[in-house]
């Protein structure tokens, strides 16, 4: 079974149009949760979010392209392009076709729905746009990409909620390990933040009203957040074939369902994940130094993820970091994962544990260490980044260091 590594990143958030800018605005501590811009017939009540501002996607993708792109399909397009350009891949025929996409995204192409039925019901209109439908589809990151790029592989997309990036990732790790294919551009993409969406999530009560606080005693919520995360995966082979610089490696995976409430989350659910990707990337719990949290910020999600890692790691707990870098870029719902993999793996590859900031009084019930609102230098030999998403859905990622 092949070893799997990651060559490139490409990400877009609140904190950042490219990689660098976001990882960068995490260990500053820099907070992308502000007021919103969406407006629409009455004010919001939770009118905060982790917005990309000063987004101008007619200057980064052609006048061609861009009107069949909703815009969760940009946000794929661009971080798909930048981890490209990173890898230093250049696709002949060959390896194009050896090359899969695998995105993820809870909402896909949500705006496009937004506009067209804003059209239809309150003006009245009897058209949309002719291009509303490919527009909708959740696959419009992963089509976009590989038309831009001449991926001919295998390429689809993947929906599980809060968990889709990380459910992608695990596909095209099992896919590269299969030997399917020799390289995977994956992650995720969403673009939640519209007036309608907003309010289906006020009515769950769970939108922090000011800012998101994970692990503190004041949580009061989630902020959402929009973005993008993608990676490149290669074999090993291929990696040593073209000699690439290697950030880190992805070891293994580990997934669960609840088959619980479909909104409470469930500790022995998240156990099982992260037991199960421990187990397959062949990790000891003594050598898991970070975690990259799901952290939403949200009181029993919090609390089921610390006692989660408590049942897994036992005595070993009290050893490792874990923070939530959503307290920064918000919760991106399907680019959550995608996103909190870039930051895991740049914190493997730099040494560098970035914050929850935001952190306030410790709630005794969240009792880790969480890397409380600044930045830590701190050799970090294999990681986890967590995904748990409604309806029980569980995905959790396994990184270890690359030492040649």
């Amino acid at each position: 079974m092949s070893r799997v590594f990651v060559t490139g990143l490409g990400c877009i958030s609140a904190l950042g149009h490219d990689t660098q800018t976001v990882w960068h605005s995490m260990l500053d501590g820099q907070c992308g949760i502000a007021s919103l811009s969406v407006t629409g017939p009455a004010p919001l009540k939770a009118n905060i979010a982790a917005e990309v501002r000063n987004f101008h996607p007619d200057l980064l993708i052609d006048r061609q392209t861009l009107p069949r792109l909703d815009r969760f399909a940009q946000f794929a397009l661009l971080a798909g392009r930048e981890a490209v350009a990173d890898a230093g891949i250049a696709f002949d025929e060959a390896l194009a076709a050896r090359t899969g996409i695998v995105l993820g995204t809870a909402i896909g192409g949500i705006q496009t729905v937004e506009e067209g039925s804003q059209k239809l019901y309150l003006d009245n209109s009897t058209r949309v746009h002719p291009l509303s439908v490919p527009r909708v589809m959740l696959n419009g990151g992963v089509s976009a990409l590989s038309m831009d790029l001449g991926i001919r592989g295998p390429g689809f997309a993947v929906s599980s909620a809060c968990s889709s990036s990380n459910h992608a990732i695990a596909q095209a790790l099992a896919m590269i390990r299969s030997g399917m294919i020799d390289v995977a551009i994956t992650g995720g993409s969403d673009a939640p933040l519209t007036y309608g969406h907003i309010r289906a999530w006020e009515a769950l009560r769970i939108l922090a009203p000011e800012t998101c606080q994970p692990f503190s005693l004041e949580r009061k919520g989630l902020a959402l957040g929009e973005g993008a995360g993608v990676i490149v995966l290669e074999s090993e082979d291929h990696v040593r074939r073209r000699g690439a610089r290697i950030y880190a490696e992805l070891a293994g995976c580990g997934l669960s369902c609840d088959a619980g409430d479909l909104l409470l989350p469930d500790a022995d659910g998240a156990r099982r994940a992260i037991t199960s990707a421990l187990a397959d990337g062949k990790i000891a719990l003594d050598e898991i130094d970070y975690i990259n949290a799901h952290g939403t910020g949200t009181t029993a999600n919090d609390i089921n993820e610390t006692q989660a890692v408590h049942r897994v790691f036992g005595a070993q707990a009290g050893n490792l970091s874990m923070s939530s870098t959503k307290s920064m870029h918000g919760h991106a719902l399907g680019a959550a994962g995608g996103i909190e993999a870039v930051a895991t793996v740049l914190s493997i590859f730099h040494g560098t544990l970035p914050p929850t900031i935001n952190f306030g009084t410790p709630d005794p019930l969240c009792d880790l260490d969480y890397v409380p609102n600044q930045a830590r230098q701190s050799k970090v030999r294999a990681a986890l980044s967590n995904s748990f998403a409604f309806g029980g859905l569980n995905a959790v990622l396994a990184f270890r260091a690359f030492n040649g």
